[in-house]
């Protein structure tokens, strides 16, 4: 029960963070940019698969096979409604392939640009790529990814003919039918897991971000099939006449990006919730100025003290004098008092209560343990490893801010003790 409650507990901060960091990082304006550069991109592309479906349109005047892939690859692609909603010209001419191309890899270069810069802010770090690797990532990954977009809908073509083929039995039909969404669904996941793991400057684990990306592919998957159900292409050519297709298109693409964009986060708020819960426990319920609702959602300390908590006895050390680890402490519950050798004796520094923060001086200053902690109740301690701490400090003012002000007159009695 209680491991469920926590699980509940870390699901709903995961959820609220995503929520305030989704809205706080405007990430729907980037949503609206990227699905502009992707229609953008997306006609050069239609420009250049109305060539291929030319070219294999002659060759399936000899070719058997041709002629089966050609009627597949029609009806699957839907070029003819490409065609009357003015995506694609009846007519193409050869000779602006060539700008298509070009047009296609500028519009491919500001498409990455959008993306990299919400990742930016979704993932912020200070550091960069260099120079030579962000002007060749658009000429390399755009291209690439709509290539792998054209595969999948070629092998989802293929098996859509088959599995309408009467030859076959009806329980091929099915197999084929579910290989198809299956296929279509592992090549979405994997599109969208290489630009979370791959895009961000800082990468978030494999792990994490494979399920994440999992979770965006059904999610657009199912918003792909509840646009197609709720929004009908005729009522937006009705209304806006010869622009309802692009309309259209473009209304579906911002809705993709904005699915995108919200799981990008949730991939970030899951690598960041611990922080988060933790900064507020540091500073006392929800901190200065929160909402209710954020009082509520990290309210409870359960699941911060099953991952990092510690029960220490009366008597016992928590830091030992001259010691090189440099795990920081917060104090949750009892009582403990530090202590330090003094010409061959121990002297008592002070008392250290709960809601206190200490032993991060060792990391901070990267030194030897300046002094002994020991239990002077049963304590409750939450140990945090350095990696955490310097998470905590980059991410709150004002606990560093705390954080400095508790080692400054920490530093003043230890040197007043040393003088007396």
């Amino acid at each position: 029960m209680t491991l469920q409650r926590n699980s509940l507990d870390w699901l709903i901060q995961v959820a609220y963070t995503t929520g305030r960091l989704f809205t706080r990082n405007s990430l729907q304006n980037h949503a609206a940019a990227t699905a502009f550069y992707f229609m953008l991109s997306a006609t050069p592309l239609l420009l250049l698969l109305s060539y291929g479906m030319q070219w294999l349109g002659r060759l399936a005047e000899s070719y058997v096979p041709a002629t089966m892939l050609f009627a597949a690859l029609y009806n699957q692609l839907r070029l003819e409604t490409l065609t009357e909603i003015g995506f694609l010209p009846r007519q193409t001419q050869l000779t602006a392939g060539g700008v298509g191309l070009v047009t296609l890899l500028l519009s491919s270069r500001g498409l990455l640009n959008a993306l990299q810069s919400a990742f930016k802010i979704i993932f912020p770090l200070e550091t960069r790529r260099k120079f030579v690797t962000s002007w060749l990532l658009p000429l390399l990954i755009i291209p690439i990814a709509f290539g792998l977009l054209g595969l999948a809908g070629l092998v989802q073509a293929v098996l859509t003919f088959f599995a309408h083929v009467e030859l076959i039995g009806a329980a091929q039909g099915i197999l084929l039918r579910s290989l198809n969404a299956l296929f279509m669904l592992f090549m979405l996941w994997l599109l969208v897991f290489l630009s979370y793991w791959r895009l961000p400057v800082s990468r978030p684990p494999v792990r994490q971000a494979a399920i994440i990306a999992l979770l965006a592919a059904l999610s657009l998957f199912a918003l792909f099939a509840l646009f197609g159900h709720f929004f009908q292409l005729e009522k937006y050519q009705s209304l806006y006449g010869a622009l309802g297709g692009a309309v259209f298109v473009l209304i579906g693409a911002y809705f993709a990006c904005i699915v995108f964009y919200l799981w990008a986060q949730c991939l970030f708020a899951v690598t960041r919730v611990d922080v988060e819960a933790l900064e507020k426990l540091f500073l006392g319920g929800a901190g200065e100025g929160a909402s209710r609702l954020e009082g509520f959602v990290f309210g409870r300390a359960n699941r911060l003290l099953e991952k990092y908590g510690r029960t220490y006895q009366p008597g016992e050390v928590l830091i030992e004098e001259g010691d090189t680890s440099q795990n920081a402490f917060f104090l949750y519950s009892g009582s403990a008092a530090a202590y330090k050798n003094v010409n061959g004796g121990e002297r008592r520094l002070g008392a250290l209560n709960e809601g206190q923060l200490f032993g991060e001086m060792a990391y901070l200053l990267k030194e030897k343990r300046t002094a002994t902690v020991r239990a002077e109740t049963e304590v409750v301690a939450l140990v945090l490893p350095p990696d955490m701490l310097e998470q905590l400090m980059r991410h709150s003012a004002p606990l560093s801010r705390r954080i400095i002000d508790t080692l400054c007159q920490r530093l003043e009695k230890m040197n007043l003790a040393a003088q007396s």
